[in-house]
């Protein structure tokens, strides 16, 4: 984790009937290629290192394949956020990162994350697809 650069894409959202997607990006910040499997661990988190609601679901529609990162390079995978005034049993609390592990690891790295989170444990808010290729941005050169 400690080589990875992670931050959630705000500004290249996508939205559909109460959920918004982010892409969560995954820079190589390292000098040498790191590759990545599976899925990310994701939860909100409170400026305090609160966890606030359940951890992110796995979203199944992609299967997992190895992604190679180069140096410098980008990988990313797809955040749905269901956005949590439209669920009455969520209780919303301001987050202030999210806590995100990279697929296998055992230390997290930490993202900026300012949106409304659900600090009960049901429903589950947030869900999280596998790890791709690239960077999941719109605006990427």
């Amino acid at each position: 984790a400690s080589d990875l650069g992670v931050w959630a894409a705000a500004d290249q959202s996508n939205g559909t009937a109460g959920s918004i997607y982010y892409p969560l990006e995954f820079t190589n910040l390292s000098s040498h290629t790191c590759y990545l499997y599976g899925f990310p661990g994701v939860s909100a988190v409170t400026l305090a290192g609160q966890q606030l609601g359940a951890a992110a679901s796995w979203d199944h529609a992609s299967p997992p394949a190895i992604v190679n990162v180069a140096p410098g390079g980008t990988a990313h995978a797809m955040l749905q956020y269901v956005v949590v005034q439209v669920s009455p049993q969520c209780r919303p609390a301001a987050a202030g990162e999210l806590r995100i592990y990279p697929p296998d690891q055992r230390s997290a790295t930490h993202a900026f994350w300012d949106l409304q989170s659900c600090t009960a444990a049901s429903p589950v808010y947030l869900s999280v697809g596998v790890i791709q290729p690239g960077p999941g941005t719109r605006n990427s050169a």
